[in-house]
């Protein structure tokens, strides 16, 4: 069956950029000239999907907003003339079918997978964290899109890490199928570096199959007492078989300020009307 639906999470407090987030949501944070949460939509588009399920909370109206068609701005520009602006304001208005849930409680990435389950139904579907911002040739969902229509089941994206950042991510126990797949054997969440099965770290993006609902809906609490994502996976690899792929292409943290201002300078410096400026303006600072 064809993965024809996403699910994006922006339900999170954003605690590690306070106080901005105290009003602004994290998704909405400049990246350039776009905020983060179009590029996780973008790249679903580019990937095939038709429909984007977007996982909100209490005071994150403004993506809902930035979405939605805006008559009042489209007036404007149509007045002043600004006839490519405007086309660019239709377009994004336009990209995909998007609806909206809130995740009440922020109870976990888990659980804010589970609140989409009456919309993904039994469709195999797609989620992105837009915490992780990738700058790659292909997009890495198609990548993965490309292994799921290989194996038709579960696939995270997967990338070394080092030893002492095992403790911020889920790890795979890796057995190699191919040049950049494995087949997972099983999963820890945020291990110590001891325990880690592998330097291979789960990132931002996944494929499901639904089954992953039930197994959402008996896991227990884990670390931080959240229903963990990595959790469900290894109740479900007691049923069906999960895939990594080793995604090609670079990854920015940007769910913390270090890495968002990384991403900031890598997308500007590539950027076609800003980036001989700035890098110009890096070296005299260097």
């Amino acid at each position: 069956m064809k993965v024809r639906k996403a699910v994006i999470t922006a339900a999170g407090w954003g605690t590690r950029f306070l106080p901005i987030t105290r009003s602004q949501p994290k998704e909405m944070l400049p990246l350039v000239d776009k905020p983060l949460i179009q590029y996780c939509v973008e790249e679903a588009v580019s990937s095939g999907i038709e429909q984007i399920i977007l996982i909100t909370a209490l005071g994150k109206r403004a993506i809902e907003d930035y979405f939605d068609r805006s008559f009042e701005l489209e007036y404007v520009l149509e007045q002043k003339g600004e006839t490519k602006l405007l086309q660019e304001m239709r377009e994004l208005s336009n990209l995909v079918d998007i609806c909206y849930i809130r995740q009440k409680e922020q109870l976990g990435l888990g659980h804010a997978i589970l609140t989409a389950k009456g919309i993904i139904t039994e469709e195999p579907f797609a989620v992105l964290l837009p915490d992780d911002i990738i700058d790659s040739e292909v997009p890495v969902l198609k990548q993965m899109i490309e292994v799921y229509e290989q194996y038709e089941t579960n696939v995270v994206a997967v990338e070394p890490i080092s030893s002492e950042q095992t403790i911020k991510y889920g790890i795979i126990e890796p057995k190699r199928i191919s040049g950049h797949i494995y087949q997972v054997l099983s999963l820890a969440e945020k291990p110590e570096p001891a325990e880690a099965p592998s330097n291979l770290g789960v990132v931002g993006r996944y494929i499901l199959m639904p089954q992953i609902f039930d197994a959402l809906e008996v896991t227990p609490p884990g670390k931080n007492q959240e229903i963990q994502l990595t959790d469900a996976l290894q109740l479900l690899l007691k049923q069906q078989p999960i895939y990594a792929c080793e995604f090609e292409g670079v990854r920015y943290d940007a769910g913390t300020p270090l890495g968002w201002l990384k991403a900031t300078v890598a997308f500007a410096l590539k950027h076609p009307d800003i980036g001989q400026e700035l890098r110009e303006y890096l070296r005299q600072l260097l």
